[in-house]
């Protein structure tokens, strides 16, 4: 689920939430709290952070919930019928519904780490990078000379990730547009429209108050509920057998299908800021809390997408399911045209979080002079590194695949479990040490998923400009 995704990003919650706006160690969203968090003390249990928040517009259980549901219809949602095809049907439903449940466990994880760190340290918030490095000075002996390091290596997966969706976007609006002006016009390459679309998107990621982004945002949404309602009623329309199309697919096209499947679940920056900007935010985990509900109705919306889709379309499936709509009809035009819109708007939003990341924790202490017009060059450096990236590896499947296994395993599965270890250490491990056998398995997990994800990724991103290579990840 983009972030946003999971992709889009609630413009309230970067821009009065962001962990990035601050420059103090612990986010504090306007709260007024100590410089540095302190020791743990007895009265540890009688500090609750929640009734701590100072927070501008807090958000009700309801509207929480209808923020994380449009975060997961965007380009993920629209590659699970690829995901389907690098998995088979049987393996892609059942592997969706444990990889779902993992990445909602492993937020609840993250969650319940966080706030059991901020009764600690006495903080009604931190962000996730902060999290990370109070974690490890609270961990284990061997792992605390880390800690000062930790923000800088989550901040860099949050930077790698977000510019990875940014390229996707690029790829998906440019690769829309061909479908449809290749039908009126002269065939141009893919390049061109991406050329194209470079100063609008240079100027898109200028706007630095994305306040004035709300009513473009709320039309994309209504777009994307309106196309993805029309894409349902083409892949109804003459389903195949269930006996044309593969069950079961093979091990290695597997690591294919878990990176497009955490590019389209995992949201963990999103979800982090979704529970921060709560006005209850006690009734975000639990059974029935808000990230459950959520979560599941997603994994159920993702497995009817990639199933129905994957049957449909077969082994002809594309990185997005609008590019095997009819070409020639008016109405498979529009979708793509209404599709270009509304993620070409996301992109701003998207574009903002490692804008915001790089500026205001690196780079704005450090510049004392001439300040608006460095972040402008930061805003165009940020808009022409994932230009670049889109232009040469035009593979959109194969770029969602290797931003999903790259990033996510490591921000949504192991840093998670890593921070839990830390945070329990060393007396609160559960009998016979099994949160911390649990945590030791999901971070090997992830960081399998990491290796192996993106080793398959690369390789058939190589493989794919190879002489008459069929790229079906397009």
């Amino acid at each position: 689920m983009e972030k946003a995704k999971g992709e889009t990003i609630n413009m309230q919650l970067i821009d009065s939430q962001s962990p990035y706006k601050v420059n103090n160690e612990v986010a504090t969203s306007g709260l007024s709290t100590p410089d540095a968090p302190t020791s743990p003390t007895v009265s540890e249990e009688s500090y609750d952070p929640h009734k701590h928040r100072n927070v501008p517009n807090p958000t009700s259980n309801a509207e929480t919930l209808i923020h994380l549901l449009k975060g997961s219809l965007g380009t993920g949602i629209l590659a699970m019928p690829n995901a389907f095809c690098n998995s088979g049907l049987l393996t892609g439903a059942v592997a969706t519904v444990i990889i779902g449940t993992l990445c909602t466990y492993c937020l609840h994880v993250l969650v319940r780490a966080q706030y059991k760190l901020c009764k600690r340290l006495r903080v009604p918030i931190l962000s996730y990078p902060m999290s990370m490095k109070y974690a490890l000075e609270q961990g284990p002996q061997c792992i605390k000379w880390f800690s000062p390091y930790a923000p800088g290596l989550v901040d860099g997966f949050m930077i790698t990730y977000q510019l990875g969706i940014c390229c996707v976007y690029i790829v998906f609006v440019a690769k829309n547009i061909k479908q449809v002006t290749d039908q009126y016009w002269e065939p141009l390459d893919i390049q061109i429209h991406m050329f194209i679309l470079l100063l609008p998107l240079i100027l898109m990621n200028y706007i630095r108050n994305l306040k004035l982004l709300a009513p473009f945002s709320t039309l994309a949404n209504i777009i994307t509920f309106i196309g993805l309602g029309m894409i349902i009623a083409y892949m109804f329309e003459d389903l195949p057998s269930l006996s044309e199309r593969q069950m079961f697919g093979t091990v290695r096209n597997f690591a294919l299908y878990f990176g497009t499947t955490l590019f389209a679940l995992e949201a963990v920056g999103v979800i982090i800021a979704l529970e921060n900007n709560m006005k209850t935010p006690q009734y975000f985990g639990g059974y029935c809390g808000v990230l459950n509900i959520g979560m599941s109705v997603i994994v159920t919306l993702y497995i009817l997408m990639g199933f129905f889709g994957y049957l449909k379309y077969g082994s002809e499936a594309g990185g997005s399911v609008t590019f095997n709509l009819p070409q020639d009809q008016v109405m498979a035009q529009s979708i793509n045209i209404m599709f270009a819109i509304a993620i070409f708007i996301t992109y701003a939003l998207q574009g903002y979080v490692p804008v915001e990341i790089i500026w205001n924790t690196y780079l704005n202490q450090r510049i004392q002079n001439r300040k608006l017009f460095w972040e402008y060059v930061c805003r165009t450096v940020v808009t022409l590194v994932t230009f670049t990236l889109a232009i040469t590896i035009p593979r959109l499947g194969l770029f969602i695949s290797l931003f999903g296994a790259l990033c996510l395993s490591a921000l949504g599965i192991a840093f998670p479990a890593i921070i839990e270890i830390c945070v329990l250490w060393p007396d609160e491990l559960g009998p016979f040490k099994l949160f911390l056998i649990k945590d030791l398995c999901l971070i090997l997990f992830g960081l399998i998923g990491l290796v192996v994800g993106t080793y398959v990724s690369i390789v058939d991103i190589i493989l794919s400009f190879s002489p008459g290579a069929i790229n079906q990840s397009d």
